[in-house]
C-alpha cells in the first residue's frame, strides 16, 4: 500500500459509491443540494473525488438516501466475533490459551497441564487463583494440603501461599484457571434453595 494509511482506499471509493447511489435513485445534484443544504459544486466534487469527506457532508447525504453511513462509504465489516486462540508453551512445559481479549485485573486461560512428575516445586507469587478442572485428574499441593481434583471440581487460592500443579494420573489435564491481582477474588451467584 506504499505507505498509505488503510483507510485510504475506503476514503477515495466513497466518490464513486456517491455518484452510483445518486443514479440509481435518479435524483439530480440540484435536487440532493436542496435536499442536504450542501452546493451544487461541494457535491460535485465529492463525486469526482476532488474533495475530502467528512462528517458534516456525508451525515445529510446518507439522511437524504436513507441508508446507514457505513453503507455511504463502505465500511469494512465488523471483525470476527469469535476469540482467536493462540495457545502459548510454558518453561514447565503446560500449554496455557489466553481466553482474555483484553488487559485487565482478572485474565482467563484454558491450561493443558502434563505429566511434571511426583516431585512438587512449590512457588509462589502475588495473585489469586481459581482453578476448574475441565477434564483428568489434577493434582494440587497448597501449603501443607496435597488434594486431587476431577472433573468438574473448583480450587481457589491466594497465590503467595507456596503452591504446585499438575498432572495426578500421568495424563494431561484440561483445566480452566482465571488469575486476579492481589485480593482479587472470584464469586459465583447461585439461586438459594427455597
Amino acid at each position: 500500500m506504499d505507505g498509505q494509511p488503510a483507510y485510504q482506499a475506503v476514503l477515495d471509493e466513497v466518490g464513486d459509491r456517491l455518484r452510483r447511489l445518486r443514479a440509481q435513485r435518479g435524483i439530480t445534484l440540484a435536487v440532493l443540494a436542496e435536499t442536504t443544504g450542501i452546493s451544487k459544486s461541494t457535491l460535485s466534487r465529492l463525486e469526482s473525488g476532488q474533495r475530502r469527506p467528512s462528517l458534516e457532508l456525508l451525515l445529510p447525504l446518507a439522511t437524504a438516501y436513507r441508508v446507514p453511513l457505513d453503507e455511504l462509504v463502505g465500511a469494512p465489516e465488523v471483525g470476527d466475533p469469535r476469540v482467536q486462540l493462540r495457545p502459548h508453551k510454558s518453561a514447565s512445559g503446560e500449554t496455557f490459551v489466553p481466553l482474555s481479549r483484553a488487559p485487565g485485573p482478572l485474565q482467563a486461560y484454558k491450561l493443558i497441564v502434563p505429566d511434571r512428575g511426583n516431585e512438587p516445586n512449590l512457588r509462589s507469587h502475588e495473585g489469586y487463583e481459581w482453578l476448574y478442572v475441565l477434564q483428568g485428574r489434577l493434582r494440587l499441593v497448597l501449603g501443607e494440603h496435597d488434594v486431587v481434583l476431577g472433573a468438574g471440581e473448583v480450587a481457589e487460592f491466594d497465590t503467595k501461599v507456596p503452591h504446585w500443579f499438575g498432572s495426578a494420573d500421568g495424563r494431561p489435564v484440561e483445566v480452566l484457571s482465571l488469575f486476579g491481582r492481589q485480593g482479587e477474588r472470584m464469586h459465583v451467584r447461585a439461586k438459594t434453595k427455597n
